[in-house]
């Protein structure tokens, strides 16, 4: 039996059908579940409409901007000016905890509001995680993987500690994908590129010197 929460379904991972989960993803559906970092809260980067419930969920800035997961670079390079650069973090860190910052090459894009940050960029990283990967290549887009957390608590790794979290929270996540107990890691280093310019913004689990 599946637990149910006033509004948040808990599914363990080993029940999960992975075209079910992209089916209500696309049809606006926000999750939490697992990541190579930390449990993630996440949504279609393209629906304006849960990216925005994704903000209300976690009491987010709405001035920082969420970054995504894709499952491979070919997926993300139409949106970008990708240089050699980019190529050579790619080559050495992906997949894996590396956030890029990067700006967008035009407006010709579907990513909603609260994905684009100041000046048009965007961050991302290509997942290491298995079950995060499969979403992501069901989805066919990029998927928001912000913390699953609210703003003013830390990162989660314990489903139990998000069902407390979010218990008499409005609005809840709609899905606990629930892989266990995840093992505490540090968050994803995030870098900005800019050119042939690389700037450090948080130095997590991989050091990028």
């Amino acid at each position: 039996m599946f637990t149910i929460l006033p509004f948040m379904e808990i599914i363990p991972i080993e029940k999960i059908d992975i075209h079910d989960i992209v089916d209500r993803l696309n049809k606006g559906e926000t999750i939490l579940y697992p990541t190579e970092t930390c449990y993630g809260l996440g949504c279609d980067a393209y629906n304006q409409e849960s990216v925005t419930k994704i903000f209300k969920i976690k009491e987010r800035d709405p001035n920082k901007p969420v970054l995504m997961l894709v499952h491979d670079v070919a997926s993300i390079k139409p949106y970008l000016d990708w240089t050699s650069t980019m190529e050579n973090l790619a080559q050495q860190y992906w997949p894996g905890p590396l956030t890029l910052v990067v700006r967008l090459k035009n407006n010709n894009h579907m990513f909603a509001p609260g994905v684009v940050g100041e000046n048009q960029t965007i961050a991302f990283r290509v997942t290491s995680h298995a079950f995060a990967r499969s979403l992501c290549v069901g989805l066919g887009k990029p998927l928001v993987s912000t913390s699953a957390n609210i703003a003013a608590m830390g990162e989660s790794y314990d489903p139990q500690g998000m069902i407390v979290m979010f218990r008499d929270h409005e609005p809840q996540p709609g899905i606990l994908i629930d892989a266990g107990v995840l093992p505490k890691t540090q968050p994803s280093t995030i870098v900005r590129v800019d050119g042939d310019v690389v700037t450090v913004l948080r130095q997590g689990g991989i050091r990028v010197d």
